[in-house]
């Protein structure tokens, strides 16, 4: 599919120059609509080629704000950084921001930025790289429940997310926290595609943060339904699938976010399929139709400050241990 292009270009500004930064660059690369004015990065040595040129690179945001006017500034730095350079963004420019997920790193940061919103468009201005929402087949899913509103409500869902960082040992702790710091936010956001999201009902921390089992209610279709949500980092490959089951005809959902594939079937029939040639990375997979969305007239509200508000709400509810 096209990516729809803006008549003007829009000049984006990339605050954090790590290993997530690389597919942001690969994508806004692919979009002749974009670009790219600046990156910022604490490192000097953090430079970097955008096609072909060297771009002005800064080691603080507010000098590249003062010397640049952005349409648009993408964070992808740690999360307890996001909540101060989301607020200097919204009040030293004019921009939209783009946040890497999650938005903030705790309830206090997202009440802070939700108190600038008499100063500055919060709602309108922040966006977050939810890109679990974007994946290929969970659009795909999204629109063939869309298109068949006869299936009824989703009334389960299960969602399993497993990682293999018990291999990096203490290194996983320090970089990721625990498997529902790390996976829940991605399983939360995804949700947002099928279901409206009302709250955590339960939830477990176990091998001391290496795993979790939590629950989550949901409306679809004006019912009420449960979500079980599985994450752990006890495994050694990388395994993320989900199943959707509408329980008044029967119908399930079935995908697997790894391989980025799908089926919905009743019963012994298959009623439809999602294949994936496999030619493009994951995260790409992702992030083209989450730029191609964030850059339309109307981006999705998977992508708002509300959304955000929601999943960080049930993210930060902290699961007991056991």
């Amino acid at each position: 599919m096209t990516n729809p292009v803006r008549a003007e270009p829009v000049h984006v500004g990339l605050v954090g120059v790590g290993i997530i930064a690389e597919t942001h660059l690969a994508v806004l690369a692919e979009r002749p609509d974009v670009q790219m004015e600046f990156t910022v990065d604490p490192r000097p040595e953090a430079h970097v080629e955008f096609r072909g040129r060297t771009l002005p690179h800064y080691s603080d945001l507010a000098r590249a704000l003062d010397e640049h006017r952005p349409d648009l500034v993408v964070l992808a730095t740690p999360t307890e950084t996001h909540a101060e350079l989301t607020e200097l963004t919204l009040l030293r420019s004019t921009a939209r921001v783009l946040v890497e997920k999650p938005l903030v790193h705790d309830r206090a940061a997202l009440a802070a930025l939700r108190d600038l919103d008499g100063k500055a468009d919060v709602r309108g201005r922040v966006f977050t790289a939810h890109h679990f929402a974007f994946s290929p087949e969970v659009d795909w899913a999204a629109e063939l429940l869309a298109a068949h509103p006869d299936w009824g409500p989703v009334t389960t869902i299960t969602s399993a997310f497993y990682d293999p960082y018990v291999l990096r040992g203490a290194e996983a702790f320090a970089s990721y926290v625990s498997s529902w710091t790390d996976s829940g936010v991605n399983q939360l956001s995804m949700l947002t595609r099928f279901v409206e999201l009302t709250g955590l009902t339960s939830a477990q921390q176990m091998d001391g943060g290496a795993s979790a089992w939590c629950t989550v209610g949901f409306r679809s279709r004006g019912e009420i339904g449960s979500a079980r949500l599985r994450s752990s980092w006890l495994t050694g490959s990388s395994s993320k699938e989900s199943s959707l089951v509408l329980g008044r005809s029967g119908v399930e959902v079935w995908i697997d976010h790894t391989a980025m594939t799908g089926f919905a079937a009743r019963a012994g029939e298959l009623l439809a399929s999602f294949g994936n040639d496999g030619r493009t990375a994951r995260k790409v997979a992702h992030y083209r139709p989450l730029y191609a969305n964030l850059l339309s007239d109307r981006p999705d509200p998977v992508l708002g400050f509300d959304s955000a508000a929601t999943i960080t709400a049930i993210h930060h509810t902290v699961p007991r241990e056991r």
